[in-house]
């Protein structure tokens, strides 16, 4: 998520990140040197966290998966996306990103835009895929843009169900990526790799979150 929004948004940097496994946090630190880190979204708010204008992340998605005990956003896991909201209600950024996954979308995406219209943020959902970027997997994910000016999110309401909008060059520009070539296996001398896997099903496919950026760009910049 930081990856693709700093590289779509002119001078923006990550301030902080709240990031609870041990080894997810070590790969942050290795990327965001200058970055604050915290453990537990349980324990920051406008206290200890700096204002910032976007501020974007992710929740555990268990308790919404149909391999998991549906308990939602109830869940202990899930559950967290409130701890989100109550730091997003805190700091009231200008933007704020809400990511997850796709297919139990009906799960989670009314019931987070509501609680966000309830601190005052309108927002729209933006579903976008790996392959809207030229991945060889679909990887699909929602990401739910907010904001108080509702003149806003309805100009991107209305221009990003355009066609011509959503494929243009600036937004959804695919790259060439290499076809599969197969599975390799190399002794990288890299050990963890059950906690590697795990960052890796985590993680957001950077150039995805670069075209969030560059819709929110192209917003702020319009003639509204």
């Amino acid at each position: 998520l930081e990856l693709g929004l700093e590289r779509s948004i002119p001078g923006a940097h990550t301030v902080w990140q709240v990031e609870q496994n041990e080894y997810a946090r070590a790969v942050l630190a290795k990327h965001w040197p200058n970055a604050r880190r915290y453990q537990d979204v349980r324990e920051v708010g406008a206290h200890n966290l700096e204002p910032v204008d976007i501020c974007i992340g992710g929740f555990p998605c268990q308790d919404l998966s149909a391999a998991g005990n549906l308990a939602g956003l109830n869940g202990d896991r899930s559950g967290l996306w409130f701890e989100f909201l109550r730091i997003a209600d805190e700091i009231r950024s200008d933007w704020i990103i809400v990511e997850n996954v796709h297919h139990t979308w009906r799960r989670w995406v009314p019931v987070v835009r509501q609680n966000l219209d309830d601190i005052g943020y309108g927002s729209v959902p933006l579903r976008l895929s790996a392959a809207d970027v030229g991945a060889w997997h679909r990887r699909r994910r929602v990401f739910i843009l907010a904001h108080t000016n509702c003149k806003l999110l309805r100009q991107l309401s209305r221009r990003w169900c355009r066609p011509d909008w959503q494929n243009t060059k600036e937004h959804v520009r695919p790259n060439r990526w290499p076809p599969p070539s197969g599975p390799r296996r190399a002794d990288d001398g890299l050990s963890r790799r059950v906690d590697r896997l795990r960052c890796l099903g985590n993680a957001v496919v950077p150039q995805v979150a670069e075209v969030v950026g560059r819709v929110i760009m192209e917003l702020e910049h319009a003639d509204l």
